[in-house]
């Protein structure tokens, strides 16, 4: 072996590794370290090492020592270093402070140095310091798979790249197995043992037992504070029934309707719940609930969006399944579910929709009553029931519990008066009042079925006085006309958005159940004023800005005509327009200035709704739109509520019925009276002088009308409003004939909608044989309702119009000349600073055709392009033909 310090063999130089990168020069001894390094200590202080180890070495003793392993090659690579002079250091310093340069065996310059390197460069030991360092190399985790991350922070990456692919294969399998093993114990293991823990802890109540804790009492208030009536099934209603009482039509119209698995699942379905997780992921409904399940949620009187109540409830019907016969639990379901009308259990259902019991129950009748488990809110909703009843029949069929011949000549129902069954429930029109309460409740998240089990107080915006004054206008004016009117009007408050009046129909079974309040209808020249807010907001025009209302007019391939006698001139102001109801201008405006879209727009910033249900309210975006014909669709609710906000100066407040909701012991769920609730917010511009004035000037517009159709308001009252009819066409553009007839107006106290037509969209015609028009029948409605309800009233004026918008008006040539120099007022001064143009009337005239003609009708012959409008400001002549009623466009619940 040649000495410590000689040059090596060759060969043994080709063995050795590359030498490491140079290190700092004041740790790697370089020709400045004796000026950097501080004085070292005196010889005969003990020098840092392994404890016990007192000899110092001479360099390359401690390479003998390692040709024998790894710790000889460590000691001598610390000694070496040791036997080195050292100056005095002060106590300061890293070798008094115990962080020298000597021997450590957490050193780490010593564990980053598994080749031996000795701090001149050259190896400790030679051939057998190089076996050792591969062996030191081997301990230090270069090689080991044991524990790969040991040290990982002192190596660095060259160290962890030399384990071989096999290992690092190995390595990483083990590390999936471990995480499937936890993967397994999280969501198999542990739900297993939280299953079978929740199963002992749990109880099935009896249908014994749901049945005490429901039917309880739901009072109805006025918005003063009197009961308006009581809805709770008397005692003696409820039945429970056994197996054989009830019939096996009704049991499969209930599998039909809620879960067609029954007879073959453990009490929930694996499938339905994935399904009801998907449609939520997607927006859509849930519904993954067995039969099992609702009844456990209607027994412990919790349907909350928690996991929790999910997770009890299949365990409890996985349980129920498990201690009952399937016989036993379709019976205590249909004993206890709710089916509408104030009824708990299926013989209180039959009695109360068929005044029949249960096992008399036919095919159809059992698919209504099945149909209405999910929607018994809506019970007295005709197009929702037809449309449960249908699905229902038609699942009955696919699943074989019902004959497809039997289906095809099976009919809806009939159901009997619902007051028959429950006399002291809300009954009449009334009964309308409280199947919107329950839709906008079921909105906010409280369903019929939780309300009447809660036995909840529900405070009405109804006012006592306007809800008589109502029935008795509607009663007055109607009697004595055709029995196949129909008719509605409804009243809201302008300053909380409030219904207090809401005459949807007589309610009178066999002869007229349809709530016409809340059904869509064409409104004619009543939404002429939307016109106008788009064309103020655009700040393109205002009243006294002129277009032609000369009769008819040409607009593409499109002729636009007034009501028969109706004319305006070529220089007609949009306040004469709006008076005189003129077609031509309204079309003008919207085609040629403000365009449909800024209409719409300006509707649905009043308050009315983009749509009903999956109906629009304005369907399509032409023409049409300006004179309320075509596919603009509203109902008198709808339209009631926009005018309230032209009353309330351009504070839109959304239409509501219900006040105020407390449970049985009066906790408060929600109040819409607070100040907060009423408050509102500016629908025509964000800046609320702004807003109000366009809502102003709207009303100015409005307040021409009532004059010209012959109607008033209670002395020292001011009202506003605008009549509106739609024609009844088929193919004649000379017909007379009328389809509907609305008035709607507002004083700053009350805003009211009055509508008569028919069912399906035939000719409207009075006693006398004559064409109704929205100045007649609806407008005497309305006349009668407001002096009934504003007459008590202390009178409350309009706000000033402070700034009429777009060209002032023309000053007055023939006036005496004293009363001219005593009014210089500032309106004359605003005449004189204007330019000749805009002291002139404005003409607009239609520089282009409109980008098409308004939509066309579907009739049986070939449809005219004349559109006229009446003489009281109604709609067009022809237009989108009346359709059969479908219910009363309400979303579902």
């Amino acid at each position: 072996m040649p000495p410590a310090g000689a040059p090596q063999d060759p060969t043994q130089a080709r063995r050795q590794p590359p030498p490491r990168r140079p290190e700092d020069p004041r740790r790697a001894g370089g020709p400045d370290d004796a000026r950097r390094q501080p004085p070292r200590r005196p010889e005969d202080r003990r020098p840092e090492g392994r404890p016990g180890d007192r000899t110092q070495q001479r360099p390359g003793a401690g390479g003998a020592a390692a040709a024998g392993g790894v710790a000889g090659a460590a000691g001598g690579y610390a000694a070496g270093r040791m036997d080195e002079p050292r100056e005095p250091e002060l106590i300061t310093h890293q070798s008094m402070t115990g962080t020298g340069r000597g021997y450590d065996p957490y050193d780490d310059r010593y564990d980053s140095d598994p080749y031996g390197y000795d701090p001149d460069g050259f190896t400790a030991g030679g051939a057998a310091a190089d076996g050792a360092t591969v062996a030191a190399a081997h301990a230090e985790g270069g090689y080991d798979d044991a524990d790969p991350d040991e040290g990982a922070g002192k190596r660095g990456k060259k160290d962890k790249a030399l384990l071989t692919p096999a290992q690092r294969k190995k390595r990483r399998w083990r590390r999936v197995r471990r995480t499937l093993y936890a993967c397994v114990g999280v969501f198999v293991v542990l739900p297993a043992l939280a299953f079978v823990v929740t199963y002992f802890f749990v109880d099935v109540p009896t249908p014994e037992e749901v049945a005490a804790q429901q039917g309880k009492i739901v009072s109805y208030y006025y918005a003063g504070g009197e009961k308006m009536a009581e809805d709770a099934p008397p005692e003696g209603r409820r039945v429970i029934l056994k197996p054989d009482d009830i019939p096996p039509v009704m049991r499969y119209a209930a599998y039909a309707a809620e879960d067609a698995t029954f007879e073959s699942n453990s009490g929930f379905d694996i499938t339905g719940i994935v399904r009801a997780a998907w449609n939520q992921v997607k927006g859509g409904a849930g519904g993954g609930s067995t039969i099992s399940q609702q009844y456990i949620k209607v027994a412990t009187e919790n349907d909350d969006y928690s996991l929790t109540r999910k997770w009890t409830e299949i365990v409890k019907s996985f349980k129920m399944n498990n201690e009952q016969s399937k016989d036993e639990i379709i019976t205590a379901y249909l004993n206890t579910i709710y089916f509408g009308r104030g009824a708990y259990g299926v013989e209180t259902a039959a009695q109360s929709y068929f005044g029949k019991s249960a096992k008399d129950l036919n095919a159809s009748q059992a698919a209504l009553l099945a149909g209405m488990i999910q929607q018994p809110g809506r019970s007295e909703d005709e197009q929702v029931r037809n449309q449960r009843w249908a699905y229902v029949a038609d699942q009955m069929v696919a699943n074989g519990w019902l004959n497809k011949s039997e289906r095809e000549s099976m009919q809806p129902p009939k159901l009997i008066k619902e007051g028959a069954s429950r006399p002291e429930a809300l009954d009449g029109p009334d009964a309308f009042i409280k199947n919107r309460v329950m839709a906008e409740l079921a909105a906010k998240g409280y369903s019929e079925e939780k309300i009447q089990t809660g036995g909840y107080k529900i405070y009405t915006t109804i006012d006592k006085r306007a809800q008589n004054a109502a029935k008795k206008s509607v009663n007055d004016v109607m009697q004595g006309e055709p029995g196949e009117l129909r008719k509605s009007l409804v009243a809201v408050d302008p300053k909380s958005g409030s219904v207090r009046a809401y005459y949807g129909g007589p309610n009178e079974a066999g002869v007229d159940e349809m709530d016409w309040g809340n059904v869509q209808r064409n409104p004619g020249s009543s939404f002429k004023p939307f016109d106008f807010v788009a064309l103020l907001q655009q700040g393109k025009g205002g009243l006294y800005s002129t277009y032609d209302g000369t009769s008819p007019r040409q607009f593409g391939r499109v002729t636009i005509a007034n009501a028969e006698g109706t004319e305006c001139g070529e220089e007609c102001t949009v306040e004469q327009a709006m008076a005189r109801s003129i077609n031509t201008v309204f079309y003008d405006m919207v085609t040629n200035t403000t365009g449909p879209k800024a209409v719409m727009e300006a509707a649905m910033a009043a308050g009315i709704p983009e749509k009903h249900g999956d109906k629009p309210t304005m369907g399509s975006l032409d023409g049409n739109i300006s004179i309320g014909g075509g596919q603009t669709q509203v109902t008198p609710t709808d339209m009631a509520g926009a005018y309230a906000t032209f009353a309330a100066d351009g504070i839109q407040r959304d239409t509501h019925f219900v006040a105020k909701l407390e449970t049985s012991d009066g906790e408060v769920l929600f109040d819409e009276t607070t100040p907060a609730a009423k408050k509102g917010e500016p629908a025509f511009d964000p800046d609320e002088e702004t807003n109000r004035t366009i809502a102003r000037n709207v009303t100015e517009s409005l307040k021409g009308v009532l004059p010209e159709a012959d109607l008033s308001c209670p002395s020292s009252h001011e009202c506003a409003g605008k009549t509106g009819t739609h024609q009844y066409d088929q193919g004649d553009p000379e017909s007379s004939e009328n389809s509907q007839a609305w008035m709607v107006g507002y004083s700053p106290q009350i805003s009211a909608a009055a509508w008569v037509g028919t069912g399906g969209g035939e000719p409207i015609r009075d006693a006398t044989g004559s064409p109704i028009y929205g100045s007649g029948l609806p407008a005497e409605i309305w006349q009668e309702f407001m002096a009934n309800y504003l007459e008590p009233l202390e009178p409350e004026p309009f706000s000033e119009l402070e700034e009429v918008l777009g060209p002032q008006p023309p000053v007055v040539d023939d006036a005496p000349e004293e009363t001219t120099e005593e009014t210089t007022t500032e309106e004359t001064t605003t005449e004189e600073s204007t330019t000749e143009e805009s002291s002139r009337p404005e003409t607009t005239q239609p520089s282009s055709p409109p980008p098409g003609p308004p939509s066309r009708p579907s009739e049986p012959s070939e449809p005219t392009d004349t559109e006229e409008e009446d003489d009281d400001g109604g709609g067009p002549i022809w237009g989108r033909p009346p359709e059969e009623p479908q219910g009363n466009g309400n979303s579902e619940g």
